[in-house]
């Protein structure tokens, strides 16, 4: 059984043909098999998700099912029965999650300004010459 007592945050969220409701930033756990997910051509049954994270995490497989759940609840995934196995189909992209975390993170901690997380960044030493060359090119051809 899971133990998980997490708030959610909630926002809205622009996706490809308009509005997909509210989108729900996911507790680790949840994020950590959703990466599995992803990382994984569909289906997806709870014997991948054991293989390649359950038990390196010392999950039972209910505490994975029970996970599971919780995504269908929230809409990141659906199911369809084969036999007696439950498979699982990715609703949300990763692209369209992070886009969705990245923009969360950067209103709630940086007003929604660049500038302040690059500053962060750099005076966190998180930020290497490299980095930064890469970043002035990135800018550069975003420009022309």
């Amino acid at each position: 059984m899971c133990k998980a007592n997490v708030e959610y945050d909630c926002r809205q969220l622009s996706y490809r043909s308009g509005v997909i409701g509210a989108m729900k930033k996911l507790p680790d756990a949840e994020f950590d098999i959703m990466k599995v997910v992803w990382a994984n051509k569909p289906p997806i049954t709870t014997n991948i998700i054991m293989q390649q994270l359950g038990n390196e995490r010392g999950w039972k497989a209910q505490t994975v099912i029970s996970l599971m759940l919780r995504l269908v609840e929230r809409g990141f995934i659906r199911t369809e029965k084969n036999g007696r196995e439950l498979n699982y189909f990715p609703l949300i992209s990763k692209e369209d999650y992070l886009k969705f975390e990245t923009g969360d993170f950067m209103e709630r901690f940086h007003a929604n300004s660049f500038v302040s997380l690059v500053a962060t960044l750099y005076a966190g030493n998180k930020l290497k010459d490299n980095d930064l060359d890469q970043l002035a090119k990135w800018l550069k051809e975003k420009r022309d």
